[in-house]
């Protein structure tokens, strides 16, 4: 990128200000494919609406931002977390440390994926900001091989990655402020790819009443005292109605209300 050539020379407050800028460009273009991750969310629907898991597949920031939004479905929205997981290159270890060679291992994404029990009926999402990486372009091909839907994020829309998916997600987002780091915008333009997709689905799905989260698993003090609060508000209860109904109910949200609004 020829604005930040001399980036090394600049200040702090200008360094700053160029990542900052570059990081709208991001969301500018995740903005212009908002078509196509509408096409994301009704796929992505359907399957988990009749029965079928939802895979995010990939290595190194791509795989990582898969992960991270795998794992916060369950609390956030009650889902059972075998229903929506994740495949990273390099197994559960490079989530905290990077295992550069893993990506070059497309059988280890088969592999992965046959053990899971990919099936017809599943989705494989596969993510991968340069769209050739062996890893993500495998679990596509072996998605395609096993009758499960494909999808793929990408910034490169003329990819192998992109062409081999039947939905492609692929928010251009230029080059990097550091060449070639696509941890930078093409991470975070993944992310928020992401959970547009992962939140809207669970909204169509019903896990979400108004924008509360009636849904969400009470296994921490945060999340109880959340989940009494929406009984008090969608219900009009005060306090102690609100957690006689949840203590009824499993400390689930979602099934306080029911009760509340049977009795």
């Amino acid at each position: 990128m020829a604005e930040t050539r001399d980036l090394d020379s600049r200040s702090v407050d200008e360094i700053l200000a160029l990542i900052h800028a570059q990081d709208g460009r991001a969301w500018q273009a995740v903005g212009r494919v908002l078509p196509a991750i509408a096409e994301g969310v009704d796929a992505l629907t359907e399957v988990l609406a009749n029965g079928g898991c939802w895979y995010n597949v990939g290595a190194g920031t791509s795989g990582r931002m898969g992960a991270l939004d795998a794992a916060e479905i369950p609390p956030t929205f009650g889902l059972d977390p075998r229903r929506v997981r994740a495949i990273l290159a390099g197994g559960e270890s490079a989530l905290i440390r990077a295992v550069e060679d893993a990506e070059d291992d497309g059988e280890a994404a088969r592999t992965k994926l046959m053990t899971a029990g990919l099936r017809d009926g599943d989705a494989v999402l596969a993510i991968s900001a340069s769209g050739d990486t062996p890893f993500a372009l495998s679990a596509i091909e072996f998605a395609r091989e096993s009758g499960a839907r494909h999808l793929a994020i990408t910034c490169d829309p003329e990819s192998p990655l992109a062409e081999g998916a039947e939905i492609a997600i692929c928010p251009t987002v230029g080059p990097e402020v550091i060449a070639g780091s696509t941890r930078m915008k093409g991470g975070l333009a993944q992310k928020m790819v992401l959970h547009l997709l992962s939140t809207t689905v669970m909204v169509k799905l019903g896990y979400v009443s108004g924008n509360l989260m009636t849904n969400l698993t009470p296994n921490s003090r945060k999340l109880r005292e959340r989940g009494l609060r929406i009984v008090m508000e969608v219900l009009g209860l005060d306090e102690l109605r609100a957690r006689e109904l949840l203590d009824a109910s499993g400390g689930v949200a979602a099934r306080a209300i029911e009760r509340g609004q049977l009795g």
